[in-house]
């Protein structure tokens, strides 16, 4: 173009009935360059819980890179602490049901044990104040015979309900970026990966 700016290439469907394989090719190369920018996009979005109390002693960025930062402490490995980084993500679009939001971005990228402490950890953590709200603190306990009960109790208890302290002394989230990249650059599973590409 005279402006310099090169027109992307596109599928020419007008439904996906009408989609060639050269279509597709088109459009899981767009796919691949976007997708190297998820990282990013995830942080940047994690960025809008800063300055967010919500009436909690710190706002929702510090206790995320407080959560982070105490599982990271205690030697968990990356793919735990990017679950504690982000297990609150979902604040800003799911105030009703943060922990699925957060459980569904984190889903094609880690192990079955992260995926449900991510999922579940709002009930687990209801453990802490939900008789405050005149709620049952023992919902959780609908879970107790799962394996992973135990797993997402103790992510609650050392990392997650103990993280909204005003004192504590935090990494940055610029100490958490590499590991978020890594985590992100290859899914484990997802019904868009070939066999091959798992």
């Amino acid at each position: 173009m005279a402006d310099g700016h090169k027109i992307e290439e596109q599928a020419k469907f007008r439904e996906m009935l009408e989609g060639s394989k050269e279509d597709w090719d088109i459009i899981a190369e767009h796919s691949r360059h976007f997708n190297k920018g998820l990282a990013k996009r995830v942080l940047d979005h994690l960025k809008l819980l800063d300055g967010d109390y919500g009436g909690f002693p710190v706002d929702r960025l510090t206790h995320s890179l407080q959560t982070a930062t105490r599982a990271h402490r205690d030697g968990r490995d990356d793919e735990y602490v990017v679950c504690a980084l982000l297990h609150d993500i979902g604040d800003t679009l799911g105030s009703f049901n943060h922990p699925d939001v957060a459980a569904a971005i984190l889903k094609p990228f880690v192990s079955e044990a992260n995926h449900w402490m991510v999922a579940n950890h709002g009930m687990f953590q209801g453990y802490y104040f939900f008789h405050h709200l005149g709620l049952d603190r023992n919902m959780r306990d609908q879970f107790r015979d799962n394996p992973h009960f135990e797993y997402c109790a103790q992510f609650c208890h050392l990392y997650d309900q103990s993280a909204f302290d005003p004192e504590y002394q935090s990494e940055p989230l610029e100490f958490f970026a590499p590991m978020v990249e890594r985590l992100f650059a290859m899914p484990k599973n997802s019904m868009y990966l070939r066999k091959t590409e798992a």
